[in-house]
């Protein structure tokens, strides 16, 4: 049976590339406004607000978000879509909805300049919870909340309070749980955890108090307020969790034995909770197969199976407690020994040691059997268990530890029952997940997805009979090529629903030849077709239902929504804009999403199913009508191979046609993709786009096609190529040119310097500039080198220093300082943990000794971007400054001219800082 595809609409609203005819037709009506706007200024970025935490009530009647704002307080808004009511609460974010619709739960924090006060004296900063009846706008506040919830069923909100100092000698804490339906609150004293069950009918909860007194494992019945106590002891009860049908609780009590460093747990499980008596399993510190001198762990957690049958819990080997080294001798040698056959790096030790310290190894605990199955281990840390728990998938990647190589590991099947291990797959590196059902697991292999029946311990190639090839040939590292995707798995167990570049498939389990549900369409024009997973408690596809799809023209860069209905394919809208990914209420056909464009923020949306009555809800930034903003446009270029690419370009509103304008071209990998992006104003550690365009420069972004072993050339070949492009379609003025990167692309902006004649001021930070040396530095962050990075990851070349020193200087922008004139700007924080700050060094070093004219903006403890809201301001106006003299002509600053001394340092930052955000000054 063909697809058949309803193209009315489509056709209707398919965008015609006249994109400079359109900016043409506009410049009219701009100059006659031109007057009433003004360009966009630093100080005004921080009056832009941007919206946060948006959700939609269950029946679709409301909808929450919070509006933030630089160095202000946030805003909350919950709005009636269907009666237009709005309930809008000063200083509240992290809004929850009830189920019912009837409630709103929120945080409320302090003003922010109580706020600020508080961190720099490094007090805690203390927070409410709010509650507000939707209907009455009646509103309630508890102090001092850390956090708070409803129950499933509405009937009950509940705040969990801070600690006080009164009560640092125990972990619990207040629990306000108040009664919705008949309007009472009480106090619960020294609650640890809290945990309802997804029915809402029952909460349970432990409690930790001072001395032990008190402590154990409570149950309340939310229908009639009954409270029973289900275990006390003075130990500490944790690691509290329900069952998926609310019906079992599982607990861990124990203490820490003198002497000892882990805690000794008791495993107890209550079943048939609603009866009038739970069963009882208690499973104590020597459950039998428990290994000699191992414990069950709380640094772990709890799960059930699918029929709680069993429960998977944490093991770890119990250590004897150091002794004190003692007094009155020297202290302790320290020193960390590097071994060149150590698996991991002691940087990379040292970074996981927190982890390795805490790691546990999973093992099932059989409630009937009473036994316990070790089913992790020392060599076999990973275990994914199927739904039913009968099954457990092990990885093993110890003979494959590598600082480069990829993630191989040995994949295993466990029998949950008898801890017995069947080989699966040797020196394997992906794999695409369990199924729902617990009966597959699948994997990619020589460009196929297959099927591993865990049951029968059977292989099948699922898509050796399909007429397309599922691999991603647009991957463009060194290394195995991954597929395009598993979109989930089917609702009736048959198959799976995978992705090609552009269409959607079903593939069975049988391996019949995969079925095209979108007929080729997406392929046939070059529409990118994928599944939306509106409701997101769904685990599986329905293939028997309509299936909602997201679009993007891989080409115009519209998007939009289509109905797959069986074979079907229907239209919903096309349009030149960018649409989220929609949240579908959970009992309402009501979609919440965004939409945006390079001139409208991406404001809350609500409709229909088939998207045919939009309605807008927020209107975060009316300012933007106050200031002159610009258009951006999509245009093609090619390379000196014929490959073809497509960049962005930003046009001033003022712009006239036939002007050259000032140019900055910004790039990384892809951007053109972000045609449609809304360039909010925001202070950052790179160009904000709005402030450019606003004040007459023209933004250029292209895209780069890489090759493996000269990503440098590549930026430099695809950069150039676009920025002759746009000259040459009269645009840009080719002696005002200024070119940014950052991190990977800050590389290629200093690659670029060194290579290129066509710009006149870069501007770039955060860059590996000698990629021998950089080869062997470190990821401070995680500990690693760069091993893997610049071989197998965004490097790209496939390659070491050793064996290919030529390539490795070659791609380097050290090796090609001696010929640069053009005027640099660098930035580096000094805490870098991605690209080392020596990089920047040896980068400032070698320019100066050769007197090239570079300016270093090294920041004290500041990372791989900015961090400090003081500084990415401070960052924007000497970016200003820069580009403002070397691409408008501007008169140079002094510090820029002459430098700034460390005698002069802090007097020239008290000078330069600007006067919206000086002291006593914001707001």
């Amino acid at each position: 049976m063909m697809t058949r595809v309803l193209l009315l609409r489509f056709r209707l609203l398919t965008v015609v590339a006249a994109l400079p005819l359109t900016i043409g037709v506009a410049t009219a009506h701009v100059e006659a406004q031109s007057s009433e706007k003004r360009p966009l200024e630093i100080a005004d970025y921080h009056i832009w607000r941007q919206i946060d935490g948006e959700q939609i009530s269950d029946d679709g009647r409301w909808v929450a978000w919070s509006y933030t704002k630089v160095r202000m307080d946030d805003t909350l808004v919950v709005a009636n879509v269907d009666n237009g009511v709005r309930h809008e609460i000063a200083r509240a974010s992290d809004a929850i909805l009830s189920s019912d619709g009837m409630w709103v739960g929120y945080t409320l924090s302090p003003p922010f300049q109580e706020m600020e006060e508080m961190e720099r004296n490094g007090d805690d900063v203390s927070y409410q919870a709010g509650l507000t009846h939707l209907e009455s706008g009646t509103s309630w506040v508890w102090e001092d909340a850390y956090d708070f919830g409803f129950s499933a069923t509405s009937s009950h909100f509940w705040v969990e309070k801070t600690q006080t100092q009164d009560e640092v000698a125990f972990d619990g804490t207040g629990l306000i749980l108040r009664n919705l339906s008949e309007g009472y609150e009480e106090l619960i004293g020294s609650v640890l955890q809290l945990a309802i069950n997804k029915t809402g009918t029952h909460l349970a909860y432990t409690v930790d108090a001072d001395g032990g007194d008190g402590n154990g494992l409570y149950l309340i019945n939310l229908s009639n307020g009954a409270r029973r106590g289900l275990d006390n002891s003075k130990a500490r009860y944790s690691n509290l969790v329900w069952s998926s049908d609310g019906t079992s609780i599982a607990v861990l009590r124990g203490e820490v034995p003198k002497g000892s460093t882990e805690r000794e747990n008791s495993l107890l499980v209550f079943s048939d909770i609603g009866d009038s008596l739970a069963r009882i399993h208690e499973f104590g510190p020597t459950v039998d197969g428990l290994r000699e001198g191992w414990v069950l762990s709380e640094n772990g957690d709890l799960n059930f199976n699918e029929d709680a049958s069993t429960v998977f819990v944490a093991t770890k080997a119990q250590e004897t407690e150091l002794e004190d080294w003692g007094e009155g001798g020297l202290p302790l040698a320290d020193v960390n020994i590097w071994h060149w056959e150590d698996a991991r790096i002691q940087s990379q030790q040292q970074s996981q040691l927190s982890q390795d310290q805490s790691r546990t190894y999973l093992a099932a605990i059989h409630l009937q059997e009473r036994t316990l199955v070790h089913l992790a281990d020392e060599q076999m840390h990973e275990v994914q268990i199927t739904r039913n728990g009968q099954w457990g998938i092990g990885k093993d990647d110890r003979s494959y530890v590598s600082d480069w190589r990829p993630n191989y590991a040995d994949y295993y099947r466990i029998n949950t029952a008898t801890g017995d291990r069947t080989p699966i797959l040797t020196k394997h590196l992906r794999t695409l997940g369990l199924s729902p059902d617990s009966k597959h697991f699948l994997y990619w292999k020589d460009g196929n997805v297959w099927d591993y029946s865990i049951e029968d311990d059977a292989h099948s190639n699922l898509t050796a009979s399909a007429p397309i090839d599922f691999t991603d040939k647009q991957f463009d590292r060194f290394g195995e090529k991954p597929p395009h995707g598993v979109a989930g798995f089917t609702s009736d167990s048959s198959g799976i629903v995978l992705y090609d570049r552009y269409d959607v498939w079903y593939q069975s389990y049988d391996a019949d030849p995969a079925v095209n549900l979108t007929g080729n369409f997406g392929t046939e024009r070059e529409i990118r077709l994928r599944t939306v997973q509106a409701d997101t408690e769904e685990e599986t596809i329905n293939l028997d239902q309509p299936m909602l799809l997201k679009a993007y023209g891989e080409w115009s860069k519209d998007e939009g929504f289509f109905w797959l209905d069986g074979r079907d394919l229907e239209d919903l809208t096309w349009e030149a804009r960018r649409f989220s990914y929609p949240l579908k209420a959970k009992n309402s056909d009501r979609y919440l999403f965004t939409v945006q464009t390079w001139q409208d923020f991406p404001d809350l949306w609500v409709s229909n199913g088939n998207f045919s009555e939009r309605q807008r809800l927020s209107k975060a930034n009316p300012q933007q009508d106050q200031f002159l903003w610009g258009s951006r446009i999509l245009f093609d270029y090619t390379l000196s191979d014929g490959t073809p690419l497509q960049g962005t370009l930003a046009i001033p509103e003022t712009f006239a046609e036939g002007e050259r304008l000032p140019m900055v071209v910004r790039f990384y990998e892809k951007y053109s993709q972000d045609l449609h992006l809304y360039p909010t104003p925001i202070y950052r550690h790179q160009p904000n786009f709005a402030g450019l365009v606003s004040n007459g420069y023209l933004l250029m972004q292209p895209d780069v096609h890489f090759r493996i072993g000269s990503s440098h050339s590549d930026m430099l070949e695809a950069v150039e190529a676009a920025t002759q492009k746009v000259i040459d379609m009269g645009y840009a003025d080719p002696d005002a040119v200024g070119l940014s990167g950052h991190s990977y692309s800050g590389g290629g902006s200093a690659y670029i310097a060194t290579r290129s004649n066509m710009f006149a001021a870069i501007a770039h930070g955060a860059a590996p500039i000698n990629l021998v040396s950089e080869f062997n530095q470190l990821f401070v962050g995680s500990g690693q080198n760069n091993h893997g990075y610049d071989i197998y990851g965004q490097g790209r070349y496939a390659t070491n220093p050793y064996d290919d020193f030529d390539l490795y200087w070659r791609e380097s922008p050290i090796s090609g300082v001696e010929t640069m004139d053009t005027p640099v700007l660098y930035l580096h924080g000094e805490s870098d943990p991605t690209v080392n700050w020596e990089q920047g060094l040896e980068w400032y070093n070698a320019l100066r000794f050769l007197e090239k004219p570079v300016i270093w903006l090294s920041y004290p403890d500041e990372g791989h971007g900015l961090r400090k809201l003081q500084n990415r301001i401070d960052f924007q106006y000497r970016l200003q400054d820069f580009f403002g003299h070397h691409l408008l002509g501007q008169p140079a600053p002094e510090w820029m001219t002459d430098g700034v001394s460390q005698l002069e340092k802090e007097r020239h930052l008290r000078d330069y800082a600007p006067q919206f955000f000086r002291p006593r000054l914001v707001g």
